[in-house]
């Protein structure tokens, strides 16, 4: 019996310990896998140096997050990472909180395109661009344009996310002369591409195994899962079109209703600090969204790796964040309806 009570004494103390770990801790929203180590290694744990708070981990995919979210009483999360445009979705629902960025030190720092709303702002960039195997695509095909997707001996050869078609429909909507906001322009265009394709990825894992196996060996293609496969060995050349590549943010926003504003605001300021944008492009070869972080040559020198007010204004076709949100689901409709089917 007195072993019994001991056990249960135990286990009691385990679960409060546990319990006020989870209370006291900050608790942050992202997504999983290596995005979540991503934060934890670079962010999370200079974060715990510095303040002695552990950090928790609510892990997901970006809609489900949010629907979450918007039916939250109370916010799960005391910091949210999410893309740029669906932040905006968080910021019209009243999810977030106004920055006072005044408590952040190296907010002077920021790029305009990471500057995103009042209320959300960049953590680090990327872009989606044509991603090929130079082993299993013909020779003279090297990717100069975008225009080059359409070249008919690549017929069964392409994938592109299936979650997130506004890559290729804005696109297919410049070459014919439109933009996002006149992305009808592309519709013909887009439709001519589609003896091209081979499969749609559902996730990175997905698209990391089409182009690993050569099942698709071109891919539009998320330029950080592209140096990862390059690091693992696998035969990927990123290409940088002469018409730029879609730009892509990542965000991070402070919850409305939190109760740890004050360690979300530091959390905030290590994520910026020109030490930690650094070992994030390091990492991932993602751009920095300081200006002031310093990149390796090698890195910078690598395509959709932005250090330059030139390459951000030059090399980053740039989809407004608020079209973008009112859009995804038509989007998304439109290309399941004309290009997956």
């Amino acid at each position: 019996m007195i072993r019994k009570l001991l056990s249960v004494g135990i286990l009691a103390s385990t679960l409060a310990g546990s319990a006020a770990w989870a209370q006291d801790a900050l608790v942050v929203s992202t997504w999983g896998g290596s995005f979540r180590d991503l934060i934890d290694e670079n962010i999370g744990k200079e974060f715990t140096r510095q303040t002695g708070v552990p950090v928790k981990y609510i892990t997901g995919g970006t809609i489900d997050r949010l629907n979450k979210a918007k039916l939250a009483t109370k916010p799960e999360s005391d910091i949210t990472f999410t893309t740029s445009h669906i932040g905006w979705l968080y910021v019209n629902s009243n999810l977030y909180e106004k920055l006072d960025t005044s408590k952040l030190k190296n907010y002077s720092h920021l790029v305009d395109r990471a500057k995103i709303s009042p209320y959300h702002i960049g953590s680090w960039a990327y872009v989606y661009t044509i991603g090929y195997r130079p082993d299993l695509v013909p020779s003279n095909i090297k990717f100069d344009s975008w225009n080059d997707l359409w070249n008919p001996a690549l017929k069964g050869k392409l994938s592109a996310p299936d979650f997130d078609p506004s890559h290729i429909i804005t696109v297919a909507a410049l070459l014919s002369g439109g933009d996002a906001a006149h992305w009808q322009k592309g519709e013909d265009k887009l439709k001519a591409l589609k003896p091209n394709f081979k499969a749609f990825y559902t996730n990175d894992a997905n698209s990391q195994q089409l182009i690993a196996t050569g099942e698709t060996p071109v891919q539009v293609l998320l330029s950080m899962n592209a140096y990862y496969m390059i690091g693992q060995g696998v035969p990927i050349k990123v290409a940088m079109p002469k018409e730029g590549a879609v730009l892509g943010v990542d965000t991070m926003g402070i919850m409305k209703g939190s109760t740890k504003t004050d360690l979300a605001y530091k959390f905030i300021d290590i994520a910026l600090s020109p030490e930690v944008q650094a070992k994030i492009v390091a990492a991932k070869k993602a751009s920095p969204v300081v200006d002031n972080a310093k990149v390796s040559p090698e890195d910078a020198a690598l395509p959709g790796v932005f250090t330059t007010k030139e390459q951000w204004d030059k090399q980053a076709i740039v989809i407004d964040d608020k079209l973008r949100a009112e859009k995804t689901a038509e989007w998304r409709k439109w290309f399941t309806e004309n290009i997956m089917n």
